[in-house]
């Protein structure tokens, strides 16, 4: 692939990102120019979002682990909400196309992607140490709490405790440098 070939392919994937994340319907845009040109199928351009969400929410958790690294658990689950925020569509696409793919590969591909996808959340949050299918059980719980703590819009965005928290009461600080303040000013 030359150089004009890789830009104009990762060109053609930020205009279907950014008409995703505009229509948040589930359905991939596969009228968006340059589609057609760049990506042989469905499949592929799916593989190409499910590795663009991958990335971000990794990005998304080593920020978050930088910010709070006393909260693992919280991190993962602020930089799953984070990234579910900047691409919503591609979020609802990968979900549409997880509950119901076209074909046999496409469901192969997503359901191994997201196996892969929990087992990171798990062992990045310090639940699980390797990827098997206990890691990928462990993310899949802490992906629910994301899911839940994304779809309430509380708690996940200003470091406050989400409702059913252990130790925590909703609204209360669970960043250190929070609970410190909270102590200054009491």
């Amino acid at each position: 692939m030359s150089w004009q070939s890789f830009h104009s392919r990762g060109e053609a994937l930020r205009h279907v990102i950014a008409t995703a994340d505009r229509r948040r319907d589930g359905r991939l845009p596969l009228d968006v120019p340059g589609v057609a040109e760049h990506f042989r199928d469905e499949l592929e351009l799916l593989g190409a979002l499910s590795l663009r969400w991958h990335t971000r929410l990794s990005g998304q958790i080593e920020r978050e682990l930088l910010r709070e690294p006393d909260d693992l658990e919280g991190a993962v689950v602020r930089a799953w909400c984070a990234t579910a925020e900047e691409m919503p569509g591609v979020l609802a696409i990968l979900d549409a196309h997880r509950v119901g793919p076209p074909d046999e590969a496409t469901a192969q591909a997503l359901a191994t992607a997201h196996a892969k996808e929990r087992a990171m959340l798990a062992m990045t949050a310090g639940r699980a140490s390797g990827t098997d299918r206990a890691a990928a059980r462990a993310g899949a719980r802490i992906e629910q709490r994301a899911r839940a703590a994304y779809g309430s819009g509380v708690g996940w965005h200003d470091g406050t405790a989400e409702r059913g928290e252990p130790g925590a009461r909703r609204g209360q600080p669970t960043r250190l440098i929070d609970r410190i303040r909270a102590a200054l000013a009491a």
